[in-house]
């Protein structure tokens, strides 16, 4: 079993959903990746619950109820993803000068850990995490678990810039400039950066989280027994794998990859 005891700074560690059904989003996400639940309270009220996604008992996400004032502010079902990184606030304090926004300044979150979430130049917005007794993923490279997360920007030269110089992740363009790869300081890619293309529409810069499957066309199906959305069919990638992307019956987005070779 792929156990993960830590990870470097600069890599996606935690993918978090914000729903406006989590009983629904529990049972679609653990029909289609096989999930269990832990509830976990965190307030006097009834949708006052965090859940823990697992995979064979170790931790793979999370989910919990959005808010009444960001559903009042049209904050639709979301996943959001979390960056390790050595110290939050110092990362924060870059933030500003290189033309983002804090979302949320450093906060703890109890003896978890250290967290702020940032707005990139474009709108996009991610958490920063420092660990403090949780890592994140506890749990990855096979079937059911994160493994991949993409930016869809607007503008690939400025998000470049801004998250290298806040991150230090080293870029790595494709030849035809249609994608760019993210990768930490030893050199591995953690995820990914594309332009939105015209025919996708007034689509805002985002963040968008993959999970391994050991099948994406039976996945894919899978997902529209369950009261899914297909945006993307199953498509090969070249040397890469088959990947899809859907929305959860709520309208949270998230995409899945069959890696060639696995």
């Amino acid at each position: 079993m792929p156990e993960v005891t830590r990870h470097e700074p600069g890599s996606f560690t935690w993918a978090e959903l914000s729903t406006s059904d989590p009983k629904a989003a529990k049972s679609f996400y653990g029909s289609l990746f096989g999930w269990s639940f832990v509830d976990n309270p965190v307030g006097p009220g009834p949708d006052d619950i965090y859940t823990r996604f697992q995979l064979g008992g170790k931790d793979v996400g999370a989910a919990w109820k959005l808010m009444k004032e960001q559903s009042d502010a049209g904050v639709p079902p979301n996943w959001g993803s979390y960056i390790t990184v050595a110290k939050v606030d110092e990362t924060a304090k870059k933030v500003k000068s290189l033309g983002g926004s804090l979302v949320k300044d450093p906060f703890d979150v109890m003896d978890y850990g250290r967290m702020a979430v940032v707005a990139d130049p474009s709108g996009a917005v991610i958490s920063l995490w420092q660990a403090g007794t949780h890592i994140g993923f506890q749990r990855m490279g096979e079937p059911g678990t994160p493994c991949w997360t993409e930016l869809a920007t607007r503008d690939m030269t400025k998000s470049g810039e801004f998250y290298s110089k806040l991150i230090g992740w080293k870029l790595k363009p494709a030849p035809d400039g249609s994608y760019t790869e993210l990768q930490v300081a030893s050199g591995r890619s953690i995820g990914g950066m594309r332009p939105i293309q015209k025919e996708e529409g007034p689509v805002p810069p985002h963040w968008m989280i993959y999970v391994q499957v050991a099948d994406c066309d039976a996945t894919a199906a899978k997902v529209g027994k369950l009261g899914g959305k297909t945006f993307m069919p199953p498509t090969d990638i070249p040397k890469t794998g088959r990947f899809a992307t859907f929305a959860d019956p709520q309208g949270a987005a998230f995409a899945v990859i069959k890696l060639e070779g696995m």
